[in-house]
């Protein structure tokens, strides 16, 4: 029988670096992928016996100086991997991310070029025109998660809906549309580049049992993406469809707040299976919520719900519960039109911390946190993740 990820995984694990931690928990393991020759497939159907593996990996060091003193890991992990059961072959390469080389003409990178990625690999430019709607293989529904506004913790609310799916043994990836403002990297504790070895495919990150992608992890946090709407456009294209998302059992996508080209691209050009839209109980928030639900429907998207975030904030001292944003605005808007209002979130400041240090609060067991859940066990249950 062919050796599996999780068990190549397993064995790398057990590599324990000089200074600490080890190649998966140190998250250095890109391009993880096993398969057998087709030569090797036919030669053991043909012999009745068990197919055997390539196995082929990369290992990212954080600098072209600690690569330089790696090799001996390198080595070390190619024979730990080639002696497990199933395995025929192991090829491992040993990469680093770094800062791109200057370009000739010392005006700095090419716009779309991904500083320290392998030649060919940019991300944006004009969209590809497509045979059909895009549905990256082996994910089975894509949710979009959008607001009207900025503000109103959408991207929070992805990155804990996410993780709360994921807690729920669900397959999840999580890909963070918003192009000018992308924040995952940041929520979900992910840095470094996503590898390409072949300068096509994009190999994405994972924390917390998710699959991250974010053009936040491509370019550097520093800078401003200053694209036009086709290089938008293409950008959302190439991260639905050029990502090794895997198997996934839904795909989160964190849309940028307002209606425009992001929006209209998710839209028109993939296999939406619905949208949820989140926005504060304040009537300036919903005035803005109420013109996302028209733009899903005029594009003919289903809702799934909407959530109402920042709902109410509980005092520390006095335990009293306080409306900050006003009280039960987004429950009045749904029952209005027809659509489940998913759950009702609190402000507090444990959502914050838990952002900002990359461990998101739905991992956890407060009350926050069983809010999240409770969305996520509604949605499996509906079958719409």
């Amino acid at each position: 029988m062919m050796v599996t990820q999780e068990q190549v995984r397993a064995a790398l694990a057990r590599l324990v670096l000089p200074d600490g931690g080890d190649l998966i928990a140190r998250d250095m393991i890109r391009a993880l992928t096993i398969k057998p020759s087709a030569q090797d497939a036919v030669a053991s159907r043909a012999e009745g016996s068990a197919e055997e593996g390539k196995v082929s990996f990369v290992i990212e060091a954080p600098s072209p100086a600690i690569a330089q003193q790696m090799e001996p890991l390198r080595r070390a992990a190619e024979a730990t991997v080639l002696a497990l059961e199933g395995v025929a072959s192991v090829a491992v390469a040993l990469t680093a991310h770094g800062p791109a080389a200057a370009g000739g003409s010392g005006k700095g990178a090419m716009p779309g070029k991904v500083p320290g990625e392998m030649p060919g690999l940019k991300i944006g430019g004009h969209p590809k025109a497509q045979a059909g709607p895009i549905k990256p293989s082996g994910v089975a529904r894509i949710l979009a998660v959008a607001s009207g506004k900025g503000g109103v913790g959408k991207s929070t609310v992805s990155a804990n809906l996410a993780v709360a799916l994921a807690r729920q043994g669900r397959r999840v990836g999580l890909l963070d549309a918003d192009i000018y403002g992308p924040s995952q990297p940041r929520m979900m504790g992910v840095s470094g580049r996503p590898s390409s070895p072949d300068g096509k495919v994009i190999e994405p990150l994972r924390a917390h049992g998710v699959t991250v992608m974010s053009i936040g992890l491509m370019v550097d946090e520093n800078k401003a993406v200053v694209w036009r709407g086709p290089m938008l456009m293409g950008a959302l294209q190439q991260m639905l469809g050029q990502v090794n998302w895997g198997e996934l059992d839904v795909l989160i996508v964190d849309l940028p707040p307002g209606t425009g080209d992001v929006q209209l691209t998710l839209c028109t050009k993939a296999e939406l299976s619905g949208a949820i839209v989140v926005s504060t109980p304040q009537d300036v928030a919903l005035i803005d919520a109420r013109k996302a639900l028209d733009m899903f429907n005029t594009l003919k998207t289903p809702v799934l719900g909407l959530i109402e975030n920042m709902s109410f904030f509980t005092c520390p001292d006095c335990g009293g519960e306080h409306h900050i944003f006003g009280n039960g605005g987004v429950a009045i808007e749904a029952q209005s039109l027809g659509l489940p209002l998913l759950g009702a979130l609190p402000i507090d400041l444990e959502t914050r911390l838990a952002g900002d240090a990359g461990t998101p609060v739905a991992l956890g067991d407060s009350p926050i946190a069983e809010a999240y859940g409770q969305i996520a066990k509604g949605l499996v249950a509906g079958g719409m993740a």
